[in-house]
Parts: C-alpha cells; structure tokens; sequence
C-alpha cells in the first residue's frame, strides 16, 4: 500500500498512526540525502550521503527512488519473507514508479484542504521559507498528476478522521 502527496499533506504523521493502529502494517523506511529538519526524528528517514546513495542505486536496493530539489528520496526493496502488509510514504514521482513496477498496489493520494493550508503547515514544520511558494506549486501539479492514477483520494482536513478513512480502506483491501 502506497501513501503519496506533496510534502506537507501529512503522509509522515497519517503513516506513524496507521503503523501504531492497524495490526499487521509495516511502514518502508526511506532513504533521503537531505538534511535532517529541525525537531524532525531521526528515524523519519535513513539520512545518507549522496555518494551511499547512489551507490545503493548501482547495487539495484531501491523499489523506486528520485531527485527532489536537488536532493534524493528512495525507497528500499521490501524483503521478500515480510509477513505483514508494507506501507509506503512516499511522493508522487515514487509512487508513479511505484504502479509501473507493481500495478497491483494499490496508491492513496493524501491532499491538504487547500493550498493556503499547505504553506501553514509547511512554515509550521520549519521548511525553508524561501522554497514553500515553489513546493506548493510543484504540489498542486503533483496533484493533478496523481489524480490520474491514485486509486483512493484523501482529504487530510482532520487527523483522526483521515486516519479512520485509511484504516477502512486498509480493512476493505484486505477483506476483498
């Protein structure tokens, strides 16, 4: 299962919830070469150089990976003996490459209630005030690329009400 959005929607924050609230679901830890944000967990990603980076690209270790502003996000191959569902958090790009290789995963689109609240949230969690216009504009465009092949759409307006609609998706997923 496959949650994406720009950043910003709350991918990060609705993934932990699910992981601690529905048995069985096992969150992918990705890769990045960036920074670590400020206040940001040092387990949200596994923070390489460029340089492991792209030598894990040349070993083949990555399910999907991409460029994002200058920096690189990936997310590892799952292990084959995993006896859980895996979830993964990732972006848009990642998650078109995502249906490419898989296309019976199924994608979950989380949206922020509008681009106004996007920016709040992104001033809030400290990203650098100078890339937000252009983060919001690149996600209203994700958007409407992943639109075209997200399976289920989110509105991420109210914590526990998105966590609830993902948790219901998960269960009906399952139980088909």
């Amino acid at each position: 299962m496959v949650l994406c959005g720009p950043g910003g929607v709350g991918k990060g924050t609705i993934a932990s919830r699910l992981v601690r609230e529905v048995n069985n679901l096992t969150l992918s830890r990705s890769w990045t070469t960036r920074r670590r944000r400020r206040g940001e967990s040092s387990d949200s990603y596994v923070f390489v150089t460029r340089a492991e980076f792209e030598e894990a690209i040349a070993q083949d270790q990555f399910f999907e990976w991409a460029e994002f502003l200058g920096n690189l996000y990936g997310t590892p191959k799952p292990d084959p003996e995993m006896a859980t569902d895996l979830l993964l958090e990732i972006d848009i790009q990642g998650a078109r490459q995502v249906r490419e290789r898989d296309p019976g995963a199924e994608i979950i689109l989380i949206v922020a209630p509008s681009s106004d609240d996007l920016r709040h949230r992104m001033e809030f969690r400290g990203d650098d005030v100078t890339s937000i216009d252009e983060r919001v504009e690149i996600g209203q465009e994700e958007i409407a690329e992943a639109s075209e092949f997200a399976d289920f759409v989110v509105v991420n307006d109210d914590l526990n009400r998105a966590v609830l609609e993902i948790s219901t998706i998960i269960s009906s997923l399952r139980s088909a």
